[in-house]
């Protein structure tokens, strides 16, 4: 598996790709934004993750990240960086983000960070187009349409939609989200999990659905359709 690491500090960089390597993973790494863009854009690398700092010269990882999902560059990103506060958190994990990793972190929770998200595959080839009500889920693209509507889904929205598309009007607690979505050796909180339904309840907004996510006090989530649909 192929890993592009675009990380400006020199010797957090080095460490980073050595443990890659030693853990049998082809390594891409680049320690600028201008040759993190390049990297990340060029469609004839082939990577399978990419491991982005936020802060970078000249061109900050949420643009590089932004450019990727907009040309549909899909794989897996996890974003890692100095700055901790919630709002932080969720303006990465909405520029599409799969994972949030602050600094100063641990190597072996990167690892285990990234062997989660490489033991989910990012595409269900067998599966056929999954509908419910307004809503259609097109796996191997891993877009969501309403109507005339389309939005791409990270990786893990995919999964988590997934989830409220295979037991629809049902509550699904956090638990089995969680277990649905994310591997059990991966540092996950819970709130993770409430961050991702707020990324979906966006997009379910954005395409003018009647479809959305309620929550359970104290159980959990689930799919449903507006009582009072929209005309």
């Amino acid at each position: 598996m192929k890993i592009l690491l675009i990380e400006d500090d020199i010797n957090l960089c080095n460490i980073i790709r050595g443990q890659l390597i030693k853990e049998n993973y082809i390594v891409d790494a680049c320690t600028s934004g201008e040759d993190g863009m390049l990297y990340a854009l060029s469609l004839d690398n082939g990577y399978t993750l990419a491991i982005i700092d936020r802060m970078l010269p000249v061109i900050d990882g949420l643009t590089i990240l932004k450019a990727m999902r907009g040309k549909k560059i899909s794989i897996p990103v996890i974003l890692i960086t100095g700055m901790s506060e919630l709002h932080d958190k969720v303006d990465g994990l909405d520029s599409g983000a799969d994972d949030y990793l602050v600094k100063p972190f641990h190597i072996a929770e990167l690892s285990a960070r990234i062997r989660a998200l490489l033991r989910r595959p990012t595409v269900l080839p067998e599966q056929e187009i999954l509908q419910y009500h307004d809503l259609s889920l097109n796996p191997h693209r891993r877009e969501l349409s309403c109507g005339d509507n389309t939005v791409p889904l990270t990786p893990k929205e995919f999964l988590l939609l997934c989830a409220f598309l295979e037991k629809p009007d049902t509550i699904l607690t956090r638990e089995q989200l969680m277990q649905k979505v994310w591997e059990t050796d991966a540092p996950i909180e819970q709130g993770n999990v409430d961050n991702y339904v707020y990324f979906l309840r966006k997009r379910l907004k954005a395409l003018n659905s009647n479809c959305f996510i309620t929550s359970s006090y104290g159980s959990g989530y689930l799919l449903e359709v507006r009582h009072d649909p929209k005309p």
